[in-house]
């Protein structure tokens, strides 16, 4: 698995990418199109294999100290039901562990944290509790699981409660990668209660930092981040 990651590396995505996420993971260079390329064989290897077995192969991706072979673990794991209805709080906070960029904790909360806790296999309390670590991706993590809550295409159907459950205690988080998190969770949430979002924002003002304003409010106005159409 590691030796078709390191075939498909770029050395000048690569040197990109180190810019676009610094990151103490091995980066290879590997694009998510072959990224995915690399998982399509392995979850066919897999798909009659027990989910305790699915669960090691991931966990040995995660140990190699790659960043790609992070993400497709990550997606190894999203891909298959069985295995995230295995899981809790703690093993999701283990498969979690190492994530020290924006790339590698997107991943893992759209593809794992979210759809466990989404049903209902991770806790409230514990997306709650990383809303307030210091470590700065656990409390995107809280904010990117929301994702699974409420975008079809992640198999949410909506759920305003404890999307804003978790957003309103990092509402006045002034860390640019959270911030970028509540943008998205928000963002996320447009689709499902617009009405909701407004209120969020009305009720926070300006402790909310203002790019989240920015691409929230042209979420609601357009229907896109940019605020351009066409």
């Amino acid at each position: 698995m590691l030796e078709r990651l390191r075939a498909a590396a770029d050395p000048e995505r690569r040197e990109k990418t180190s810019t676009y996420f610094p990151s103490r993971l091995e980066i290879l260079g590997v694009s998510a199109p072959a990224q995915r390329a690399v998982l399509r064989p392995l979850a066919r290897t897999l798909r009659d294999a027990p989910a305790p077995e699915v669960l090691r192969v991931a966990r040995a991706l995660l140990d190699t100290g790659v960043h790609e072979a992070r993400q497709v673990a990550f997606e190894l794991v999203g891909g298959r039901r069985d295995v995230v209805a295995g899981l809790n709080g703690k093993a999701v906070e283990v498969l979690g562990r190492g994530n020290d960029n924006w790339a590698s904790v997107d991943s893992f909360s759209v593809c794992v944290a979210g759809p466990a806790w989404r049903d209902g296999k991770v806790g409230d309390a514990d997306v709650l509790r990383w809303c307030g670590r210091a470590d700065r991706w656990w409390r995107r993590t809280a904010l990117v699981s929301t994702v699974a809550l409420n975008m079809r295409s992640r198999g949410g159907g909506g759920d305003v409660p404890r999307t804003l459950r978790i957003c309103h205690p990092l509402a006045g988080d002034a860390d640019p990668m959270v911030a970028k998190g509540l943008s998205w969770a928000l963002r996320a949430l447009v689709s499902v209660d617009p009405t909701a979002v407004r209120g969020f924002l009305a009720a926070h003002g300006t402790r909310v930092p203002a790019v989240v304003r920015r691409e929230v409010g042209n979420k609601l106005a357009t229907g896109l981040k940019s605020g351009r159409k066409g």
